[in-house]
């Protein structure tokens, strides 16, 4: 591949990236404030073992290399995207009213993730993949406000 090919590509997903990057972060504040909003503090209560064990362990990671900056301040930055699918399917009566449908909200959650990772780790999307990002977060921003 030519260098300027790599350029031209790495360009193209970095608005992809921004996007994603963007969406998953406003999931993030989605799960947790309709969380906080129904069980107030006890709403991390809510989220599954494995996935507070997992995050348990990277924030305490995060805190023996205080030389470098961490996910964040709150549990929730520290889910993986995939976790937050999770999240909302064991806790459905809290989310019910705003995604109405459990099997669309997987679904198009596990589609961005999979766009997702890829990207995160490198990759280039077809442009089909793009739209398809786009698709899938317009409806979300629809369906969620």
């Amino acid at each position: 591949m030519l260098e300027n090919d790599a350029l031209v590509q790495a360009q193209r997903m970095a608005m992809v990236y921004t996007a994603i990057h963007a969406f998953e972060n406003t999931v993030r504040s989605f799960v947790r404030s309709t969380l906080l909003e129904a069980h107030e503090g006890d709403w991390w209560n809510k989220v599954p073992d494995k996935i507070q064990k997992k995050v348990s362990t990277r924030m305490g990671d995060d805190s023996k290399f205080r030389w470098h900056g961490t996910r964040g301040g709150s549990e929730i930055e520290y889910c993986d995207f995939g976790d937050l699918a999770a999240i909302i399917t064991v806790n459905w009566d809290d989310f019910e009213l705003s995604l109405s449908d459990r099997e669309w909200m997987k679904s198009l959650l596990g589609v961005l993730e999979r766009s997702r990772n890829i990207v995160m780790h490198g990759g280039v999307l077809a442009i089909q993949d793009i739209e398809r990002i786009g698709v899938n977060i317009r409806d979300w921003v629809r369906q969620v406000g």
